[in-house]
């Protein structure tokens, strides 16, 4: 029986990693994360997988790491030896990018070069090849330089955030160029699924619905309604990860849908699919806009779809209504408990 591949996540706690490693998982892949210690419990995204036993016995393991600790991830890449490093881990949230400027960049850009440099260290002493990605982003256009945005827009970023994400996309390009490394990035435009993080504006907006739909909560507040985005699912996503790692030459990839609506339209759409008027229940709270504002991404897909074969096969329509529909679920839940006299913490939604 053949030795299974193996592959490391960053960030495999997180929206992507857990359905990454599901993905890879399902792949025949013996699946390793790092995940950072605190003191609460921080793995719900991935505890289905964990607890199963027969992924116990060998399919994922987790190791305590942290993108800061160059010395740590070294040992970690030495531990593991890797054939596929997936490096998504990164303080993600564009809004407190310009409160947390220091430690996004820590995460996010040096949190790259660290983790190549311990890959490149690990396939000079082992002769092994590995494959690396990174999770590169749209919000690196910004105040965009063309419409759609395609592999060679140039960037022009308009946070700490997108700042930091163009630092690590050029050095995994320049590791690539330097050291000969199958290192690729995916450009992926914004991705959406029920796992998404509450304080993100799509998960915040389906988390209200679903609670003001069961009369727990009364409005949602939030920033700039007008800004457009490409939305698709994470889940068809992650697998545009895998398959650019699969590529005899490393590359760049712009992963998207080709359609863009505003926050607006993405609002009155869940709010309609609970049977609501978002009219009635949003309002307007200048905490939540950007210092620089990114008004428009649209990404064009065009180079995926005709070197991979890559479509996403999730509309916004659909991804829309699958956060909906779980989220009416799980404030039912809540309600239930809430009527039952326990006491449960309020849900603020902060941070969009």
């Amino acid at each position: 029986m053949a030795t299974p591949k193996r592959a490391l996540i960053t960030g495999i706690t997180g929206q992507d990693g857990s359905y990454l490693a599901e993905f890879l998982i399902e792949k025949g892949y013996e699946v390793h994360g790092i995940i950072r210690r605190s003191s609460s419990f921080n793995t719900g995204r991935i505890d289905h997988i964990y607890l199963d036993p027969h992924v116990r016995g060998g399919k994922m393991k987790l190791h305590y790491g942290d993108l800061c600790d160059a010395n740590n991830i070294s040992k970690i890449v030495q531990l593991v030896r890797p054939h596929e490093v997936y490096n998504l881990g990164a303080q993600s949230h564009v809004r407190v990018s310009f409160d947390m400027p220091i430690y996004t960049a820590e995460t996010v850009a040096m949190g790259a070069y660290k983790l190549l440099e311990a890959v490149r260290e690990f396939q000079q002493e082992s002769g092994q090849q590995v494959r690396y990605y990174q999770a590169s982003s749209s919000e690196q256009y910004g105040k965009v330089m063309e419409t759609p945005q395609t592999e060679t827009t140039p960037f022009y970023p308009r946070s700490p955030y997108a700042v930091a994400k163009v630092a690590a996309h050029w050095i995994t390009v320049n590791y690539r160029e330097s050291y000969n490394m199958h290192a690729s990035c995916g450009i992926l435009f914004n991705h959406e699924s029920p796992r998404r993080g509450e304080t993100f504006v799509t998960r915040k907006i389906t988390r209200a619905v679903g609670r003001i739909k069961m009369g727990l909560q009364d409005k949602v507040f939030l920033g700039n309604l007008d800004s457009k985005r490409d939305w698709g699912f994470a889940g068809d996503y992650v697998k545009m990860m895998w398959m650019m790692l699969q590529q005899d030459k490393p590359d760049d990839y712009v992963i998207a849908t080709g359609r863009t609506i505003t926050v607006r339209e993405f609002a009155e759409m869940a709010f309609q699919f609970a049977g609501l008027d978002f009219k009635d229940f949003v309002a307007f709270d200048p905490r939540y806009l950007r210092p620089a504002e990114v008004e428009l991404l649209l990404g064009d897909p065009a180079k995926a779809k005709a070197k991979l074969g890559w479509v996403p096969t999730t509309t916004v329509e659909e991804l829309a209504k699958m956060m909906v529909d779980h989220d009416i679920e799980m404030a039912s839940r809540e309600k239930t408990l809430r009527d039952a006299g326990h006491k449960l913490p309020e849900f603020a939604g902060h941070d969009q």
